[in-house]
């Protein structure tokens, strides 16, 4: 008889684990939409961008950099300096357009592509020394700005995969342990040696990082829808279980799904599916000549008014 309770209480635990696991897998669509601003220095101010009060948004300040600042810049093991337009995208301004908009949150980005045209390497002198120099640096950054959360966008590697994960994702766990940053999002695109350092990443830390903005302007130019929803199949597998971001840029040169070639159409799609986790733009800079046509369309779609 006793072992018969026990057999029972053993099929009640393994049911509800099942249970569990299919509410935690269950796929569901967000209005979160997310735009990068300020690296290209172009005087676009957080106050024009249009905001659907119906969509979370996310500004990310583009870009922290472990760098110094002079003419020659080197790097500095950790050690953050802000490379944004921070006149017109300054702390004040932060806080004014959080106030304006309850909806709105603001980021920052780390590395990107370049820093004064050079390659923005990730390099660390050591694992240890560049965590506790990017704690301290982004603690005060992000403590200055009021900012909610930081990205990842190295492109460039002069360290491991086993490296890149573990100052990154030590990085991202002492910063919410502390309660400095309440989210984390990373940034690849579909390269070899990119996808190496961050799928190492995910593998150890995925669980800390709570959106993957995948760079899917990053693929070839003339991407047709169906090669869009394959390609967001594949990187859903890579980075199984997150929440993948699907994006464009508004900058002349972007490849991937252009909005005028089908991408909301796309999104119609994966939003009938329930994976429509939301969509990022690359950038508010390059967007402001167009009048910012294509964010509104993109809040439009995620607030259900498409």
């Amino acid at each position: 008889m006793e072992l018969a309770k026990l057999f029972i209480t053993l099929l009640i635990i393994e049911a509800l684990f099942i249970s569990q696991i299919q509410v935690q897998a269950a796929p569901t669509n967000s209005n979160l939409f997310r735009e990068y601003i300020g690296a290209l220095f172009k005087n676009v101010k957080f106050t024009d961008v249009p905001i659907n009060p119906n969509a979370e948004f996310h500004f990310i300040l583009s870009f922290a950099i472990d760098y110094d600042t002079s003419a020659n810049p080197s790097p500095t093991n950790g050690k953050f300096n802000i490379f944004w337009d921070s006149v017109n995208l300054s702390p004040s301004q932060v806080s004014s357009i959080k106030n304006a908009h309850p909806n709105v949150k603001v980021a920052l980005s780390l590395g990107g592509d370049t820093v004064r045209d050079i390659p923005a390497s990730f390099s660390p002198s050591s694992a240890d020394s560049w965590v506790s120099n990017a704690v301290s640096s982004l603690t005060r950054i992000i403590k200055q700005y009021q900012l909610d959360g930081i990205d990842i966008d190295y492109e460039h590697f002069k360290a491991d995969p086993d490296t890149f994960a573990e100052c990154i994702g030590k990085l991202i766990t002492t910063l919410k342990r502390n309660k400095v940053i309440s989210f984390a999002s990373i940034a690849p695109f579909d390269n070899d040696q990119v996808q190496k350092q961050y799928l190492a990443l995910w593998r150890k830390y995925g669980h800390q990082i709570d959106y993957v903005n995948f760079q899917f302007y990053a693929y070839d130019k003339g991407t047709t829808v169906p090669q869009f929803l394959d390609h967001f199949k594949t990187q859903s597998s890579n980075y199984n279980g997150g929440k993948l971001l699907v994006s464009f840029g508004t900058y002349a040169s972007s490849g991937g799904l252009k909005p005028d070639k089908g991408f909301f159409k796309a999104c119609e799609k994966l939003k009938s599916q329930q994976q429509l986790h939301g969509i990022f733009i690359w950038s508010a800079d390059d967007s402001k000549a167009n009048g910012f046509r294509y964010e509104k369309e993109a809040q439009g779609l995620l607030a259900g008014q498409h």
